[in-house]
């Protein structure tokens, strides 16, 4: 099988490294603007120097990516998800399975009307299909469907350093800008089964996880539900999706998203007109970059209901860590690999629908988390 990823920053570099691993991928096709400077575990990678092939594209370039994609099995999205929607299209009109990181909703609308030609041509296109959304999704359908009535639904998630430092408490573990996004945008969820939106880094509660982590907090972002608001209107009463962050995280970014400096709308500073959020991630990226700290991602699926006429809840959990051996982080494990296996199943035949679906509505759950298994991504049923 020939695949394409489109991105080689740290996703698409984690999604491509996993592909080589497959003996069933003969080549692996990564394109970006540039890619002459990939991470050294993609370059290393068993398998890279047969199988890899670097190829300059901007995305921008529909005739170009096309072209790129023309004659792969699937294409795989690892690039900003305001290019989603293109991507997609072009994959459509290539007539190869494509899937993306996503995390924008309404850009997934958008993709759910290529629907019938992408039946038409016989492919699945699969949007939101990293960690969060994506894993998580699927493990909340997993609950729901084992369930006569499902009735809550809450999904816990969050990239962290392992060692925390002051005043965040926090690392950059993928694209910052995608961070600031999520904490000044609604955030959909369902209350007493009706879609309502809450503000994001609202509604505080801490979580608690096995030492060495412990209490975290968890606040409201958007995107990790995906779809699955619009989905279970009045069929489950409640349903939210919550970012974990140590504690205090919020509170400081609650300020500072209140006193304006994460606005995109430009101001005026000594004469040059300025976007405040571009000067907070030109502020704090470099701040928050810490390539000598490791991370671990935390999850937590809970889903309550009733089963058989009495009442039943199903969990899953997960904490990964950094790998030490390859240096690949865990963000990149988990949400690169996702979009690795999606990918892989797609080519392989395994996702049995066409058209266009997130993976909660098509992905076949039981052969997903056996293949995080195989790759040391632990999802483990706690109830």
């Amino acid at each position: 099988m020939k695949m394409l990823v489109l991105g080689a920053g740290l996703q698409g570099s984690a999604c491509a490294y996993d592909l080589l691993q497959a003996p069933d991928v003969t080549e692996v096709r990564i394109a970006d603007l540039r890619v002459d400077h990939l991470p050294a575990f993609l370059a290393g990678a068993p398998g890279a120097k047969q199988k890899l092939r670097p190829m300059t594209l901007d995305v921008r370039d529909r005739a170009a990516v096309i072209a790129a994609m023309q004659g792969c099995d699937a294409a795989m999205s690892a690039i900003p998800y305001y290019f989603n929607y293109e991507m997609a299209e072009c994959a459509v009109e290539a007539g190869v399975h494509f899937s993306d990181l996503g995390g924008n909703t309404k850009i997934v609308f958008q993709q759910k009307a290529l629907d019938a030609e992408a039946k038409r041509k016989k492919i699945s296109v699969m949007p939101d299909c990293g960690l969060a959304p994506g894993m998580v999704n699927i493990l909340a359908e997993l609950g729901i469907s084992q369930l006569d009535r499902a009735d809550a639904v809450k999904i816990y998630v969050g990239g962290l350093p392992q060692h925390p430092e002051a005043p965040l408490n926090y690392q950059i573990v993928y694209s910052l800008e995608g961070v600031l996004d999520y904490y000044t945008t609604l955030s959909w969820v369902l209350r007493k089964g009706k879609r309502t939106q809450v503000k994001a880094l609202s509604e505080l509660e801490a979580v608690e996880f096995p030492a060495p982590i412990g209490t975290l907090e968890a606040f409201h972002t958007a995107g990790g539900l995906s779809t699955m608001a619009f989905r279970y209107e009045d069929r489950v009463p409640t349903m939210e999706y919550k970012t974990l962050r140590y504690p205090g995280h919020a509170k400081i970014m609650e300020a500072i998203r209140d006193l304006g400096l994460l606005e995109q709308e430009p101001v005026e500073v000594k004469g040059v007109s300025v976007a405040p959020r571009d000067v907070a991630v030109a502020a704090m990226g470099p701040r928050l970059t810490k390539p000598e700290s490791h991370d671990l991602v935390a999850l937590r699926v809970i889903v309550t209901g009733e089963k058989a006429g009495k009442p039943k809840t199903l969990a899953w959990e997960l904490v990964d860590r950094y790998d030490e051996a390859h240096g690949i982080s865990a963000m990149e494990r988990t949400t690169g690999y996702s979009l690795a296996i999606t990918g892989l199943m797609q080519a392989r035949g395994q996702v049995a629908a066409t058209g266009v679906h997130t993976p909660d509505e098509a992905m076949p759950a039981g052969a997903y988390i056996e293949e995080l298994r195989k790759r040391g991504i632990d999802v483990r049923q706690i109830s």
